[in-house]
């Protein structure tokens, strides 16, 4: 395997990020590439932070520093997110048929609108948190990473339930800070971030890795580290997600290959699972979920070296 052309980051939590991170140092370790000269990054949720990073042009981790914000402002959210009936396994739950359609190019690119105003309805239901991740945005800043054609980070309009790619040509005006802290705002855990008048959450009501947004052009080689696809951890607590996140990606995946685009899905390995648990909220085994994926990532580029 060569080094990829576009790098798609998929959410997962807290413990989704420091895999990310991680797996992608690790990567860099054994295969000797650096991923900063990749033409293109999509991010969604906790992977929108780590390619805000790469593409600003820092290593992967630096991302720990500039996501600990966000673990910080998530201590006790879960709590919100629970309380809310169904919490995030509503929103999954609710939502993954509608947006696994066996039209592969409609699902991937949301042109139906019924499955639009059902994810709106879902996010409207109960109470807007308050909780807010100002930090996060600090240490986004102060990065200095501006939208330079190559990074794109989704997140989805509160009102419509469709979704943004910032960055994308003809996508609403935002800063990299904004487009982030819009993309991290967890349904029922932060409250929406406002950008031109317009409310937008988690990137990841959408699709877990929101693949198909690659740009690409035959023969390009897209790489996709999405935490919540792997089918080991399709039977705990937050199933519904897991199911989502395989089956989301493999259907944008199809869209990419008919661009003619070379595709490479990765999620955790047997060690991370065990590592990750099952809350990706769970701050006490950071350090494990780093080690493991670092070692997931060591194995992906001695690979491909």
């Amino acid at each position: 395997m060569n080094r990829p052309d576009v790098l798609v980051l998929g959410g997962g939590g807290v413990l989704g990020e420091a895999w990310l991170r991680s797996a992608l140092a690790g990567l860099e370790a054994a295969s000797g590439w650096d991923l900063r000269e990749c033409d293109a990054f999509v991010g969604t949720s906790a992977g929108s932070i780590v390619a805000a990073v790469v593409a600003a042009g820092r290593r992967p981790e630096v991302a720990a520093g500039v996501a600990a914000a966000w673990q910080e402002a998530a201590e006790g959210g879960t709590a919100t997110a629970s309380a809310e009936p169904g919490g995030l396994r509503r929103l999954a739950g609710g939502t993954a048929a509608a947006l696994t359609a066996p039209i592969a190019p409609l699902a991937a690119a949301g042109l139906q609108p019924g499955r639009a105003a059902l994810r709106a309805a879902i996010l409207r239901r109960g109470p807007t948190p308050t909780r807010t991740i100002p930090q996060l945005g600090r240490a986004l800043r102060e990065l200095d990473a501006t939208f330079d054609g190559r990074l794109r980070v989704t997140a989805v309009e509160r009102g419509s339930g469709r979704r943004v790619a910032f960055g994308a040509p003809g996508a609403p005006q935002a800063t990299v800070a904004e487009a982030v802290l819009a993309s991290c705002a967890v349904p029922w855990v932060f409250r929406p971030v406002t950008i031109g008048g317009r409310e937008y959450v988690d990137g990841g009501a959408w699709s877990a890795a929101n693949l198909d947004l690659a740009p690409v052009r035959r023969g390009a080689r897209v790489l996709c580290l999405n935490p919540t696809a792997s089918p080991r951890l399709a039977r705990d607590r937050l199933g519904a997600v897991r199911a989502f996140a395989r089956t989301t990606a493999a259907t944008e995946a199809l869209v990419l290959r008919r661009r003619g685009a070379e595709v490479t899905i990765v999620a955790p390995d047997a060690a991370t699972v065990a590592a990750i648990g099952p809350d990706l909220f769970a701050q006490d085994r950071r350090a494990d979920v780093e080690a493991a994926g670092f070692a997931q990532g060591r194995a992906l580029g001695a690979a491909a070296a």
